[in-house]
């Protein structure tokens, strides 16, 4: 099925001005002729519904996040502004710190601006998107799962685990625990699974006593490696469920005296700070503005009219493994 996108590379013009035509709005004749002959040529027909909403809604797209401290959501925020610039829209980034009653208030602001879309991370697995599409207005999921036949874009997380755990087993460490944020987020919990299945793979036990689930947040990454270095046999390596719990962890573990390698960690996601130098440390990188480019066209092309059945996008990460030895 052919998107705005597809008219717009067709028209050679940009998604912003196919929309102003079909939407009515004042366009030169002659980008109008070419958007309808690209239009016709790839059979593309913009949702009367759809339309009808655009009309009555402002050129306003909604970003709800959970931590906007997080540079992983505010590298993803830039990803969305890009797009929605583009094409002539203006983004209001809201953050929710994670609490439903914020996203609550947020996405009912979105209702009662007249917003044309909604692109969120949502605050735990008992958030509610009912509310906002009952209004009809298109909403995309990033980063996390809604339980919602909703378009969505997420990273490959068990992958990830998996993949940080199985280098700090190449490098030789014996012991390696994961920290990773709330359990009833399913981004945690597949990072997770991801630890397990590389221990299971390597024939090791996935010793539930080195797993840890606190914040996604450095406060988080601290009390859970206090927690590990305080056990009988404490772990020699960590995997970090995402950045700012592998800054916790690592400030912890230098603390102790026990500074990568010593101690081997493996991050999800790129490290926002670090004193360390970036050879000590594995990480795994997330192309979180990838996401965020991503999640805008899909939202921008719901807008437009595409009604297609909902889709999951999946995007892959790189490893960077570390350098330094113990």
């Amino acid at each position: 099925m052919s998107t705005i996108y597809d008219v717009a590379k067709l028209a050679q013009v940009s998604p912003a001005t196919v929309s102003r035509v079909f939407n009515g709005t004042s366009v030169s004749a002659q980008k109008v002729e070419a958007v309808r002959a690209a239009a016709k040529q790839l059979k593309f027909t913009p949702n009367r519904t759809a339309r009808s909403l655009r009309r009555q809604s402002s050129e306003v797209i909604g970003l709800v996040i959970p931590d906007i401290e997080n540079p992983y959501f505010t590298e993803m925020a830039r990803g969305v502004e890009d797009v929605a610039s583009e094409a002539g829209y203006s983004v209001v980034l809201c953050n929710s710190d994670s609490v439903l009653e914020k996203e609550a208030t947020y996405l009912g602001i979105a209702i009662a601006e007249h917003m044309s879309g909604v692109i969120i991370a949502t605050a735990s697995d008992e958030s509610s998107l009912d509310t906002i599409l009952a209004t009809g207005r298109p909403v995309v999921a990033v980063d996390r799962d809604t339980g919602y036949e909703i378009d969505s874009v997420v990273m490959a997380n068990r992958a990830a685990g998996a993949s940080a755990t199985q280098d700090l087993i190449d490098a030789g460490y014996e012991r390696i625990a994961y920290i990773g944020g709330p359990q009833e987020i399913d981004t945690a919990a597949e990072r997770a699974d991801g630890w397990r299945d590389a221990r299971t793979k390597a024939g090791r036990r996935a010793d539930d006593d080195l797993m840890r689930f606190a914040t996604f947040r450095v406060d988080g990454g601290r009390a859970a490696m206090e927690e590990l270095l305080a056990l009988p046999e404490p772990p020699d390596a960590v995997v970090a469920g995402n950045n700012l719990i592998g800054v916790g962890a690592i400030q912890v573990l230098t603390e102790h005296g026990l500074t990568p390698p010593r101690v081997g960690v493996a991050v999800i996601g790129s490290l926002p700070f670090t004193t360390l130098s970036p050879t000590a440390v594995t990480v795994v990188r997330l192309p979180a503005r990838h996401m965020g480019v991503t999640a805008a066209r899909m939202l921008l092309e719901r807008i437009s009219g595409d009604t297609q059945p909902a889709r999951t996008v999946v995007l892959r990460n790189e490893l960077q493994a570390a350098s330094a030895t113990r």
